[in-house]
């Protein structure tokens, strides 16, 4: 099905006031093409701040005014985790494609139903796993798929970051919060990536998590074993109680490897160490920011009215990987908020 927007800039409208909105869709809005005309929050005055800051020109006074906005093609999703599925719910019956932050659901059953809705409802849904847009990461999705690592034998990824105020959202088990839901994520999506080249989608063989202290069902970290089809067996390290951030990958196949030096956030930091053979060098891919590549995707996917790569296809299947490593960390599921209200 084609989409009715316009081809006119697509005019999105930002469903919180999160911190992450301003580098992952004010600032590369313009370049990318695309208009940010309204905002709504938790209170008026924090998203007249932000509009008045970023010059955007309606503020709602709450969330259901903005999903149904005549002027909003596309609703931007950062609320926490815990309210993504319901408003995604929202944003679709109001007719409006949906840039979520990920993950885009509580849970793999809260993910099915959001994807149903998209397919009823002819929108696309976009999962904000920006960082598959960017040159970088497709970079070694081209190592990986030529062949020239030879057979993929092992990926692993490591994630941290420092601590976060003890009212900060990621502590909140109400809202879905946890290490995995936060960083373990982006690992699990970066090693289902590649799953074509390892003879399909990976299965989680164990997780062990450590729960925070003070926050009763919230994993502060998270050590994750996967496996995939042609034996290829993959780990995913998440906490949130680093000394210093780290976001790196590796992927070692039998005839050589690469290493992302940060794979979440590549314009950061856009070096690939590769080694094939007896033979390494580095490629520098930093570019453009992944939030600018990832909307442009948003934007030629409601031109073309095809689903993007990180579609609630994808979303589903990565809830699905989220709570079986819960399962096995014999940690509850994350809750359901179920509500717009």
């Amino acid at each position: 099905m084609r989409s009715e927007t316009p081809t006119a800039a697509l005019r999105i409208g930002l469903l919180g006031a999160a911190r992450i909105t301003q580098s992952s869709i004010i600032e590369p809005a313009a370049d990318a093409g695309v208009q940010v005309v309204a905002i709504a929050a938790r209170g008026r005055d924090r998203a007249q701040r932000m509009a008045d800051a970023a010059g955007i020109a309606h503020v709602h006074d709450g969330y259901l005014d903005l999903v149904r906005d005549p002027d909003v093609d596309v609703v931007y999703n950062a609320l926490p985790n815990g309210l993504h599925g319901p408003w995604n719910l929202a944003a679709l019956a109001a007719g409006k494609h949906v840039l979520c932050e990920k993950p885009f659901s509580a849970t793999a059953a809260e993910a099915r139903q959001v994807a149903d809705a998209v397919r009823q409802s002819g929108r696309v849904l976009m999962v904000a796993f920006h960082n598959f847009y960017h040159p970088a990461l497709q970079r070694v999705r081209e190592l990986v798929g030529s062949g020239q690592l030879g057979t993929i034998r092992r990926i692993e990824v490591s994630m941290a970051t420092r601590p976060r105020p003890a009212d900060d959202l990621r502590w909140s088990f109400a809202l879905a919060g946890g290490s995995l839901m936060d960083l373990g994520c982006y690992g699990l999506h970066f090693c289902q990536q590649l799953r074509e080249s390892c003879g399909g989608p990976l299965a989680v063989t164990a997780a062990f998590a450590r729960e925070a202290s003070g926050s009763p069902g919230v994993d502060e970290s998270m050590h994750v074993e996967v496996e995939f089809p042609n034996g290829a067996i993959g780990t995913v390290d998440c906490t949130m109680m680093a000394k210093a951030t780290r976001m790196v990958a590796r992927v070692t196949g039998d005839l050589g490897e690469v290493y992302v030096h940060d794979f979440v956030k590549p314009h950061r930091d856009g070096q690939l160490r590769v080694r094939i053979g007896d033979r390494t060098w580095i490629e520098d891919l930093a570019e453009k920011t992944s939030y600018f590549y990832q909307l442009q995707a948003l934007a030629q996917a409601v031109r073309d009215g095809v689903a993007p790569p990180t579609d609630a296809a994808e979303g589903v299947a990565i809830a699905e990987l989220i709570d079986e490593c819960y399962r096995l960390a014999r940690m509850p599921p994350r809750p359901v908020t179920g509500s717009t209200g």
